[in-house]
């Protein structure tokens, strides 16, 4: 893809702000409670396939939310900590992590229409997240 083409995803309508940022991607699946080193910012469970990797500010691609009410307020905290990814897009995201993301006033979209999502975006790439009109824009870093 030459830096000057784009690809447009579509999805459902979600939560949050529009934002860019470098993708974050990984096939696994994400709980704020115990993947995360909240304190430095990475990704801390071994077997995670992001461990070591920081999410701060990155748009995050994952397969689905895992966890509870606890994931939730994580990311509200993470966020008045200014330790938070700027949007999380899941292929399957679940209402206890939607209501998260409202209260943090965290972008967040899930069901893509073309796929996994985790297989359209590269780590690296720059996203834009439209939340509002449940489009995912994908351009080559620059």
């Amino acid at each position: 893809m030459s830096s000057n083409q784009q690809r447009e995803l579509k999805c459902h309508i979600g939560i949050g702000d529009t934002v860019t940022g470098e993708a974050l991607v990984a096939d696994d699946n994400f709980s704020a409670r115990y993947d995360l080193d909240r304190i430095k910012g990475i990704f801390s469970r071994p077997q995670h396939a992001l461990a070591g990797k920081s999410y701060v500010d990155k748009i995050l691609v994952l397969n689905t939310a895992k966890g509870g009410v606890a994931s939730a307020w994580m990311l509200y905290e993470m966020k008045s900590r200014g330790l938070a990814p700027k949007a999380i897009l899941f292929n399957a995201a679940n209402t206890i992590l939607a209501q998260g993301a409202a209260l943090a006033d965290m972008a967040m979209v899930d069901r893509f229409a073309d796929g996994d999502v985790t297989q359209l975006i590269k780590t690296g790439e720059m996203v834009t997240v439209n939340p509002s009109e449940g489009l995912v824009i994908v351009s080559q870093s620059s």
